[in-house]
């Protein structure tokens, strides 16, 4: 429930947000960056090492994703999975070095897995040199000192969000694209064999992905966010039952969407505070989930369901609502939920109040 002092923090929230995104999106501009960044390009799943090739099978086996190389090097084993006009995820497991984000890593229930996260979300850049040299005149803190050499393209990521926990990386390609090999040798390994599932062939491209963060850090991980992106705030849906909020920058309609869900008011001890800010306090900042958009759903979600597939609910929403949504229970190799998404054609919106306020929910069934 939320009290009237939280109705005071919703509305100051929303308030100070549609006045500062603007003024971020005019400061993006002026710097130069306009222009400089543009979708999508890949997002890096981090696991333990024995877990690493289950992630790969498992992903294989409920995704139209193929595994299109695998190599290991001196610090990372990586899978690269690509699906046609999607984001690829590359799937790795850190072998030797210091993580930066072990610190993230840290909560309770997170514990157990101290290497496994969505560590980065990666977007192409016409120009990294230029992009790097840019951000770090505005103080923005990168993992290396210049963009690392790939095979065919070169690539620098910032330090981890204080925020979400996040790193955003940006790549530009001067070969092939989507080919993540690095600038030396790195030796070929064997991954799991795609199944053949018929229904696999209707689930497409990355649609988005749900970082959780704090309620008072909300606004902070959004301005940051556009700040380093070409994205700019859409909207918010707020769950005030549920002490929650959603909200949703994109680049433009019909690309890769970031979603990000915190409480309304902050932590208050586990049954006053619900779901959202529950899950950061027993797993911390983080990527929730990651979402497919997916045609013939029904029959992907049964046929998903009859190969062992769990879910934290049945299907939600309707044709007449303009979409239909459903949450798998977490991943044990990665600890993401996916979601499996389809809006049905003339739908003009991204989420609907009611089917979010369901998907909310089921996430105390975690």
């Amino acid at each position: 429930m939320v009290t009237d002092e939280g109705k005071d923090v919703l509305s100051w929230q929303e308030t100070e947000l549609l006045e500062r995104a603007p003024i971020i999106l005019d400061e993006r501009r002026d710097a130069g960056l306009e222009g400089l960044v543009s979708g999508l390009d890949a997002v890096i799943i981090s696991t333990e090492p024995d877990r690493l090739l289950p992630a790969v099978g498992e992903l294989l086996s409920s995704t139209g994703l193929s595994c299109t190389d695998a190599f290991s090097t001196q610090n990372l084993i990586t899978c690269t999975l690509s699906n046609a006009g999607s984001a690829s995820l590359l799937l790795c497991s850190h072998q030797e070095g210091s993580n930066p984000f072990l610190p993230f890593n840290n909560a309770p229930l997170a514990r157990p897995l101290p290497n496994t996260r969505l560590e980065t979300l990666i977007f192409s850049t016409s120009d990294i040199n230029e992009y790097a040299a840019i951000q770090k005149g505005r103080g923005v803190k990168f993992l290396t000192d210049a963009p690392v050499k790939l095979l065919h393209g070169s690539f620098i990521q910032t330090a981890p969000s204080q925020y979400t926990g996040n790193s955003l990386g940006f790549i530009e390609w001067h070969g092939i694209e989507h080919s993540y090999r690095p600038n030396h040798s790195a030796i070929d390994i064997e991954t799991p064999s795609k199944p053949t599932f018929g229904y696999l062939k209707n689930i497409f491209e990355l649609d988005h992905a749900a970082t959780r963060v704090r309620a008072q850090e909300r606004n902070a991980a959004i301005l940051e966010y556009l700040a380093l992106t070409n994205y700019h705030y859409d909207f918010a849906v707020y769950v005030k039952s549920l002490n929650s909020v959603t909200s949703v920058a994109r680049r433009k309609k019909d690309d890769f969407a970031m979603v990000f869900t915190s409480g309304i008011m902050p932590y208050m001890g586990d049954s006053a505070s619900g779901p959202t800010e529950k899950f950061i306090r027993s797993y911390g900042t983080r990527v929730h989930h990651i979402a497919f958009h997916t045609e013939k759903i029904d029959h992907v979600v049964a046929s998903l369901k009859d190969d062992g597939r769990a879910f934290l609910l049945d299907l939600v929403g309707s044709p007449e609502e303009g979409l239909k949504q459903i949450f798998t229970v977490p991943s044990p190799h990665t600890m993401l939920v996916t979601e499996y998404i389809k809006r049905y054609g003339g739908f003009d919106g991204f989420f609907t109040k009611s089917n979010v306020e369901l998907l909310t929910k089921a996430t105390e069934r975690q």
